[in-house]
C-alpha cells in the first residue's frame, strides 16, 4: 500500500518508520519548518504541509488533506504527531486503513498532553497505546499497548523519552501488520492473523 505520514512535530516516529523501511510515500504536517519534515527530505520522501489557518473550516481544511491523498494515490495513514482531529468524511475514506500513536493505555488520558496528565493524576504506570482511527478521540480499537512504569521523580521529559522508545518499536510493528493485511477487527477487538 501507498502510505501517508501525517506529522506536526519532531519526527522521531517518522525516523522509526523510515528506519523500519514502511512504505511512507507522502509526509503531511500541519505546522511548517518541523523536524519531521526535515526528516522526510533527507529520506527523499515528498512532503506538504497544510496549515489550519490556510481554510475557514475543519471541513474545508479535510477537504484539501483529502485531495492531496487523492492526488498522490494514499491508500492508508499513520498519524504520528499529527495534533488535529480528522472530521468523519477523511475517517470514513480511510476506515480500517489509519492507525494512530498514543501516549497513554488508552482510554486513559486521551487528547493532548496525555504525558502531563498521567503524571498530575498520579498513576504509577502509563503507557503507548496503537490504534485504528475512528470517529472519535483516540477512541479507535487498539492495535498495540504496551506499559510504561512512573518512576519517582518523573517528569514530562523523562517519561517522555521512556514513552517514545516504545512507540518507536510498537508503531512499525503496526504498519507493517496492516501493510500486510493481516489485521482483522471484530468489534472493538483487533486479531492478528499469522503470517
Amino acid at each position: 500500500m501507498r502510505w501517508a505520514c501525517l506529522v506536526g512535530g519532531t519526527g522521531s516516529n517518522l525516523r522509526a518508520l523510515i528506519d523500519d523501511s514502511a512504505p511512507i510515500k507522502l509526509v503531511i504536517s500541519h505546522k511548517a519548518g518541523v523536524g519531521a519534515l526535515q526528516i522526510a527530505h533527507a529520506a527523499g520522501i515528498a512532503q506538504v504541509v497544510i496549515t489550519a489557518r490556510q481554510y475557514p473550516t475543519r471541513e474545508h481544511y479535510d477537504e484539501a488533506l483529502l485531495r492531496v491523498l487523492r492526488d498522490n494515490g494514499i491508500e492508508a495513514l499513520v498519524l504520528a504527531g499529527f495534533l488535529r482531529l480528522l472530521t468523519d468524511r477523511v475517517v470514513d475514506a480511510y476506515a480500517g486503513r489509519a492507525i494512530n500513536v498514543h501516549p497513554s493505555l488508552l482510554p486513559a488520558f486521551p487528547g493532548l498532553h496525555a504525558v502531563r496528565q498521567a503524571l498530575e493524576y498520579g498513576v504509577r504506570v502509563t503507557g503507548v497505546s496503537v490504534h485504528l482511527v475512528d470517529r472519535g478521540l483516540d477512541s479507535g480499537p487498539i492495535i498495540f499497548q504496551e506499559a510504561v512504569p512512573i518512576r519517582p521523580g518523573d517528569t514530562d521529559e523523562t517519561l517522555s523519552t521512556r514513552i517514545h522508545e516504545v512507540e518507536h518499536r510498537i508503531l512499525p510493528e503496526a504498519v507493517r501488520l496492516l501493510d500486510s493485511h493481516r489485521l482483522d477487527v471484530s468489534g472493538r477487538q483487533v486479531v492478528i492473523r499469522e503470517a
